[in-house]
């Protein structure tokens, strides 16, 4: 006979559960974002934001936009220290690794037209890297685009450094080359840099030219994305929001690392890429759809030197991802990282209970 359980004991129980996770808070999480995991949501998404500039973050941009309402931008801090620029609501902005999301569609797309096939391996793309990548003739373009491919990732390196001025190059490539596998290839999973590096390459092979100038043209161009850059070069760099680390008064801005881009822009991509392909700015059709499906995820966040990023879509109006949620912040170091991560939860939580 099943043995019913007591009130007293379930009360007993939710109580020790609550006791662990605040302990577990305050021991192992920086006191400053325990202190804010654990204090009463504000009375607004701006006010929430506005607190996150008092924890040690310089420079903040979050656009929120809810399926049936318009748009909206909260800012707080500064879009540039040194000279006291307030933050900039459509500042440009370095999105680091939301940038593979870009890559992967692109990858459906041209595995949806033919000029690739997710299980053609490593070796027959880039022959040249055979015998230089342990497991090259067993690693295929699936594993490489799902991190499951056992390459060492190159940020990990101890000759790595994030203040390159440039990277994802031939010379990051070069810090893994003739390395010893992390697993052997679809065994596991283990997040790598280099996994996209060797996918833009192997896309620039088949393409003859550029991956980037597909992701433009078949990705940019189409959704009206005129404020996402491959490069910082591209751009004006006054609207380029700078970025810091903790302790260091240099504004890092200068280094090449990857995309840039709005917070809107940001968030009409990642809605277009979550669309149903019937929808009016779908970035796929119906057969790029389940190959993305079926090889990456919807979303990202995004870390390099001074800057971090978050891009999700939530489900806040009881409609499968109705709210696109984009946070730029422009401070890393310390403890900065977890105290974004819980401001972003807490915003959710705002754009929820409203």
């Amino acid at each position: 006979m099943k043995t019913q359980t007591k009130p007293q004991t379930i009360f007993i129980s939710r109580v020790l559960a609550a006791i662990v996770t605040v302990s577990c808070i305050v021991l192992f999480a920086p006191w400053r974002a325990g202190v804010l995991y654990l204090s009463p949501l504000p009375v607004s998404v701006q006010a929430q934001v506005d607190e996150a500039t008092s924890l040690g973050i310089d420079g903040i941009v979050v656009y929120t936009h809810q399926q049936g309402k318009e748009p909206e931008w909260f800012v707080s801090g500064w879009h540039n220290r040194e000279h006291k620029i307030p933050a900039d609501p459509n500042a440009l902005f370095k999105i680091a690794s939301i940038g593979k999301l870009y890559n992967a569609a692109a990858v459906a797309k041209l595995v949806a037209s033919g000029d690739l096939v997710l299980d053609k391996t490593l070796a027959e793309y880039l022959p040249e890297l055979h015998r230089r990548i342990e497991f090259a003739d067993k690693i295929t373009l699936r594993m490489l685009v799902q991190h499951r491919s056992g390459i060492p990732n190159y940020t990990d390196h101890a000759d790595f450094s994030w203040s390159e001025s440039i990277i994802g190059g031939e010379k990051n490539l070069n810090l893994v080359i003739d390395s010893s596998a992390d697993f052997e290839p679809g065994t596991d999973y283990g997040y790598s840099n280099t996994n996209y590096l060797l996918l833009g390459k192997i896309m620039s092979r088949v393409l003859g030219y550029d991956h980037r100038e597909f992701i433009k043209a078949q990705i940019l161009v189409p959704l009206g994305l005129s404020r996402t850059f491959l490069s910082i070069s591209d751009v004006n760099q006054d609207e380029l929001m700078s970025g810091y680390y903790v302790g260091y008064e240099h504004d890092f801005k200068a280094l090449d690392q990857g995309f840039v881009a709005t917070a809107e822009e940001v968030g009409i991509f990642l809605r277009a890429l979550n669309a149903d392909p019937s929808a009016e700015q779908a970035l796929f059709t119906t057969k790029e759809k389940q190959i993305y499906s079926s090889i990456y995820e919807y979303e990202h966040t995004g870390w390099v030197l001074g800057y971090y990023s978050i891009a999700r879509m939530h489900n806040l109006n009881g409609k499968d991802n109705d709210t696109v949620v984009v946070q730029f912040v422009n401070t890393v170091g310390d403890n900065t990282l977890t105290v974004a991560n819980v401001v972003y939860g807490r915003i959710v939580k705002l754009l929820s209970r409203d």
